[in-house]
């Protein structure tokens, strides 16, 4: 059984007990990988709970590095506004579009990005269509992190961020 772990401040957060649930298979070979058995979890569970917690903290730590580090897009949707953003590796880039005037469309409800602007354009509406791009502050890990503790939605393809840059250029 491993002998010590250190505690180092955690960089996320601990997973909560439905994420560690889904995630056991994963966490219980993170635990072979220690050198610590499922008999050894249950006792050092017992006698060491502060260093059993030291090690859901770097678990948990692990898997959150992975998840922000395969980022490549995020999308936050409000009914009449859209943000999406390209993850670069030292930088984030924003595509936005804000719907101003009453329509028939709710821009959370998940539409291909053609049959939405196909909508939207029909529509009696004011499109706004907006752009930025930054640095991440402080890093890179901590700014998606932070956006999807906000809200944010991995968006696997990209494909609205690259409809709005297509919209914006039409």
């Amino acid at each position: 059984m491993a002998h010590f772990i250190e505690t180092i401040p955690m960089k996320f957060r601990r997973l909560n007990s439905e994420e560690l649930q889904d995630l056991e298979q994963e966490f219980v070979q993170f635990l072979v990988t220690h050198s610590i058995t499922a008999p050894d979890w249950v006792k050092l569970k017992e006698e060491d709970p502060v260093k059993a917690e030291g090690l859901v903290d770097l678990f948990s730590d692990i898997v959150f590095e992975k998840v922000v580090g395969n980022i490549q897009y995020l999308e936050y949707r409000t009914p009449d506004d859209i943000k999406t953003f390209h993850c670069l590796e030292d930088k984030i880039v924003l595509n936005g579009l804000r719907m101003e005037g009453q329509a028939e469309i709710d821009l959370t409800t998940d539409l291909p990005p053609a049959e939405m602007f196909r909508i939207l354009q029909q529509a009696e509406v004011k499109l706004q269509i907006y752009t930025a791009e930054k640095a991440y502050r402080p890093d890179r890990a901590a700014e998606l992190f932070r956006m999807l503790e906000g809200g944010a939605k991995i968006s696997r393809e990209g494909q609205l961020f690259r409809a709005i840059e297509e919209f914006k250029g039409a």
